[in-house]
């Protein structure tokens, strides 16, 4: 479980075999939810996904071929039938593939059209920001439902830093996540895509900042953005 405030990332899936668990439909909810939303935006995540249905699909024609056990005299072989391939007898089959079928469908209505959008050009909701103008009037940013939208983050820039971090703060003064990137002398502004996410409408704030190479940190400043959410 991914605790609150934190963000799933891919050493964690890899830790906690979560692509497993997740095949196996052995995720909590909220487990699911979050690798869920996090395999959407993640290339390594999403390919395991379509490795493990292609696994389901030979599975599925390994148990169609194997309805019928077939007979073994030998006592050492029935030990070695009633452990590894003891899965592939009628008892255990049946149930086995109602739940690989309840797999692949739900891959195949849900999942695989919201990775297929995720190959496919497009052009994203975007919004211009500047660090130091929170709380200045600006247009409201309008994006999708679940929908995953661009931020061109303006930063002055004043100042000898090696990184800076943005934190991102919902409606209710939460923070959503932190990201750390490398400054870069004459460039000012980070153009910054915002996976999608379960978000709600409102005021949303973004701090901003500094850090030397000797790893003193220095507020920036904050920015604002009003999000519009369409149903």
């Amino acid at each position: 479980m991914i605790s609150e405030g934190e963000t799933m990332d891919h050493n964690a899936v890899v830790q906690q075999k979560m692509t497993e668990r997740y095949l196996l439909n052995e995720l909590e909810p909220e487990e699911r939810d979050e690798f869920e939303e996090h395999f959407f935006d993640c290339q390594k995540c999403a390919q395991d996904i379509q490795a493990g249905s292609e696994f389901v699909e030979h599975s599925k024609v390994i148990l169609a071929e194997s309805s019928d056990p077939i007979p073994v005299r030998d006592s050492s072989r029935e030990t070695v039938r009633s452990g590894w391939f003891a899965w592939l007898r009628p008892a255990f089959a049946v149930p086995l593939l109602a739940v690989l079928l309840a797999i692949v469908g739900y891959q195949n209505l849900v999942m695989y059209p919201k990775l297929r959008g995720l190959t496919q050009p497009r052009v994203l909701p975007w919004a211009s920001v500047a660090v130091g103008t929170w709380g200045a009037a600006r247009p409201p940013l309008t994006v999708p439902e679940d929908g995953a939208f661009l931020l061109f983050v303006r930063i002055p820039p004043d100042g000898n830093y090696a990184s800076y971090t943005a934190d991102l703060y919902n409606p209710k003064g939460k923070l959503e996540w932190s990201l750390t990137f490398p400054a870069k002398p004459g460039q000012d502004q980070w153009p910054m895509q915002i996976p999608g996410a379960d978000r709600e409408a409102g005021t949303y704030r973004m701090s901003v900042r500094g850090v030397t190479a000797a790893g003193d940190s220095k507020d920036l400043g904050s920015t604002s953005f009003e999000l519009q959410i369409q149903k």
